[in-house]
């Protein structure tokens, strides 16, 4: 069975609403929620492993907007949940104690790094001024998590996501924080190459809108 310790659970979603804003997660039904009250989701509760409030959660909410998420694999989540509902998402949570190794940005980009209390935002620049890629990163309670990390499309494959990394990653105030992301399957394979590891599957499911 796939899981996520509980206590690096939540200090890994609480930098992660500071990274975005958001409240602060509070426990819940044994998962952690988040009341996110954004045009794509009313809440999130976030469990580390399959549990009973879970499954209770899953026979009483009955709107859409309200996110189920789990650390373990589609499989799990959605034979916990009734008729109703369905899979989002497929993502993983990934971790990683080692630094990154910096290289240089190809010619016409430029990087951008700015810091907001204990979040830092990195952006690369195209010569024509076009936002090309860019990604957060936030301190919590013993972790360094990386959020939004993003390329555009017609940017890709020149190593801007792996600059906007090495930027993020120079501002972990200790080598020996441990560092998480959410990858999507993409992702994944590109952060396995470069030393990272996968945690657990993280799974999302919805009530289908009507």
């Amino acid at each position: 069975m796939n899981g996520v310790d509980p206590t690096m659970l939540q200090a890994w979603l609480t930098a992660r609403s500071v990274a975005r804003g958001l409240p602060a997660p509070v426990p819940d039904h044994g998962g952690f929620r988040v009341d996110t009250n954004s045009e794509a989701e009313v809440k999130r509760w976030v469990f580390p492993r399959v549990s009973e409030g879970l499954a209770e959660l899953g026979r009483t909410i009955d709107a859409p907007r309200h996110l189920l998420k789990l650390c373990g694999s589609a499989d799990e989540l959605m034979a916990a949940l009734p008729d109703g509902w369905q899979l989002l998402s497929l993502a993983y949570v990934m971790t990683a104690t080692r630094g990154w190794i910096g290289r240089p940005l190809p010619a016409g980009y430029t990087l951008e790094v700015s810091r907001n209390g204990p979040v830092v935002e990195a952006q690369v620049i195209s010569s024509d001024g076009v936002l090309a890629a860019k990604g957060y990163a936030a301190e919590g309670r013993d972790v360094f998590i990386y959020d939004r990390i993003a390329t555009a499309p017609e940017h890709r494959r020149k190593g801007l996501g792996h600059a906007v990394m090495h930027a993020l990653s120079l501002a972990r105030p200790s080598s020996d924080i441990p560092q998480f992301l959410v990858a999507t399957e993409e992702g994944r394979a590109l952060y396995t190459t470069l030393g990272w590891r996968v945690l657990s599957p993280y799974c999302t499911a919805s009530i289908a809108s009507p």
